[in-house]
C-alpha cells in the first residue's frame, strides 16, 4: 500500500479517536429541548456525551456527578423560562432565582474549582432598542454593551448572571435569542408565534439552531471564553417569519398585529426586542448565514418534513 495512503488512514483514526475521547457533560441534556438537541449533535459528531438531570442548585449532587464523569467540558442548558411564558417568573421569583442564578453560578463555580471549561447557554433578552441602537438601524448590541433591559424578572436574573459569570475565567456564555428549529416543535419561535392571537411586528435577532449548535464542540475544543452573541447576523421581523410560514406551510394562515403598548396590557412583564451584533461570532465562524437567508432554508426543510409526514400517513 502507498505510504501516503497509510499515513492518511492513520491520521484519520487518530483524529477521530481524539474527538471520541473529548467528553461533554450536559446539564439539562435529558429533558430540555435545546439540551437534547446538543446531546444528539455531539453524539453524531463522535464525542463522548453524558446528559444529566441533576438540579443545578443542589451543589453536592453537582459536585458528585462532575467528579464521577470527569468531563473535558460542561454545558449548561438547564434553567427556567416559565410556562407558558416568562410571565410565570413574575409570580415565582424564588424558584427563578434558584434555577437561573444560584444554580448556574453553582455549576460555574464547581467547574472553576475543577479546572473544567464551562459553556452556559444564556440569553440575549437582556437588551432593548434605545437611542444608540435604534430599531431597524442595523446597529446591534455588542458583547461589551451593558444590559439595558430588566423589564421582566426573567431578564433581570439573566442580566445578573450574564455579569457574574464573567468573573470566572473558564466560562463561555452563549447568548441565544428566539431560537428556531427546523421542525414543528412548539417552543421554536417560528411555530410559537403562529399560536399568538396577535403579534408585534418588530425586527429581532434570532438563533437558527441548526446553524449554531454544531459549532459548540469546536468552541469547546478551542476553550473560548467570555460572552458571545449566539445569533445569526442581522435581524428579521415577526411578520416576515409569519409570511414565510404562510408561503411554505399553510397558505390559509392569517395573523393580526398590535402595538407594543397594546401587548403590554395583556402581559405581566415587558418583552425584550433588540438586534445583537454578531461580529465577534462571525470572526470565529464566518460561515454562519444571515438570518433572512437561513430562515428560508428552515421553512424549506419544514415543508419537506410536513410533506413526508403526510405521505407516510397516507400509505
Amino acid at each position: 500500500m502507498n505510504i501516503k495512503i497509510i499515513i492518511l488512514i492513520i491520521g484519520f483514526f487518530l483524529c477521530n479517536g481524539s474527538e471520541a475521547q473529548f467528553h461533554f457533560l450536559v446539564f439539562g441534556g435529558k429533558t430540555g429541548w435545546i439540551g437534547k438537541k446538543i446531546v444528539k449533535i455531539l453524539n453524531d459528531q463522535g464525542y463522548v456525551v453524558t446528559p444529566t438531570q441533576v438540579r443545578l442548585e443542589q451543589r453536592e449532587a453537582v459536585e458528585r456527578v462532575v467528579s464521577k464523569v470527569k468531563p473535558d467540558c460542561i454545558i449548561n442548558t438547564a434553567g427556567i423560562t416559565g410556562r407558558p411564558n416568562v410571565d410565570w417568573c413574575e409570580e415565582h421569583k424564588p424558584e427563578t432565582i434558584r434555577a437561573n442564578l444560584i444554580g448556574a453560578l453553582n455549576l460555574a463555580d464547581v467547574a472553576f474549582q475543577q479546572n473544567i471549561h464551562f459553556i452556559n447557554m444564556g440569553t440575549g433578552c437582556i437588551y432593548t432598542y434605545d437611542a444608540d441602537h435604534p430599531k431597524g438601524s442595523g446597529i446591534g448590541f455588542t458583547e461589551e454593551d451593558p444590559p439595558n433591559f430588566r423589564g421582566s424578572f426573567y431578564s433581570h436574573t439573566k442580566c445578573m448572571l450574564d455579569d457574574l459569570l464573567m468573573s470566572y475565567p473558564n466560562v463561555l456564555n452563549l447568548r441565544l435569542r428566539m431560537p428556531i428549529s427546523d421542525d414543528f416543535y412548539p417552543r421554536s419561535f417560528a411555530i410559537k408565534i403562529t399560536h399568538y392571537q396577535k403579534v408585534v411586528n418588530i425586527p429581532n435577532s434570532m438563533s437558527v439552531l441548526s446553524d449554531l449548535l454544531p459549532l459548540i464542540s469546536e468552541m469547546a475544543k478551542r476553550r473560548l471564553t467570555g460572552n458571545y452573541n449566539f445569533v445569526n447576523p442581522g435581524a428579521i421581523s415577526h411578520n416576515e417569519i409569519l409570511d414565510l410560514y404562510k408561503k411554505y406551510i399553510d397558505s390559509e394562515f392569517v395573523y393580526q398585529n398590535f402595538t407594543i403598548e397594546e401587548q403590554n396590557k395583556i402581559l405581566k412583564a415587558a418583552r425584550s426586542n433588540c438586534e445583537l451584533d454578531a461580529s465577534k461570532l462571525l470572526k470565529a465562524f464566518p460561515q454562519i448565514p444571515h438570518i433572512k437567508k437561513s430562515i428560508v432554508g428552515v421553512f424549506e426543510r419544514m415543508k419537506e418534513f410536513k410533506e413526508k409526514a403526510v405521505l407516510a400517513k397516507a400509505q
